[in-house]
């Protein structure tokens, strides 16, 4: 698996995770209506506020800039092409020096 193709997938994680939390929050919501303990006006102002959020959540996540997504990938330690190649480098050498022995 690929770099692109890790970010891609960590992307579409957050992504899940944040579909997944809006939907157990209007399940809660409903939930404290159907218990009574919120009245339908205010259930539905709640699920309007959350859907507002959450829409500007979303497209806010897909407003990060090319300097955000390499201190992001700095955070979370990848390894860098010229890391991987400093290591191709250094497994050629020591290729080299096993076959010399």
């Amino acid at each position: 698996m690929g770099v692109s193709e890790e970010i891609r997938n960590l992307m579409l994680a957050g992504i899940g995770s944040m579909a997944l939390t809006y939907e157990k929050s209007m399940d809660m919501i409903e939930d404290l209506v159907e218990k009574g303990r919120m009245t339908v006006d205010e259930g539905k102002e709640l699920s309007q506020e959350l859907k507002r959020n959450h829409m500007s959540n979303s497209s806010a996540s897909k407003a990060i800039t090319k300097e955000e997504m390499a201190e992001l990938l700095r955070q979370m330690n990848f390894a860098t092409k010229d890391d991987l190649e400093d290591l191709r480098q250094r497994i050629s050498i020591l290729e080299a020096k096993n076959q010399n022995v």
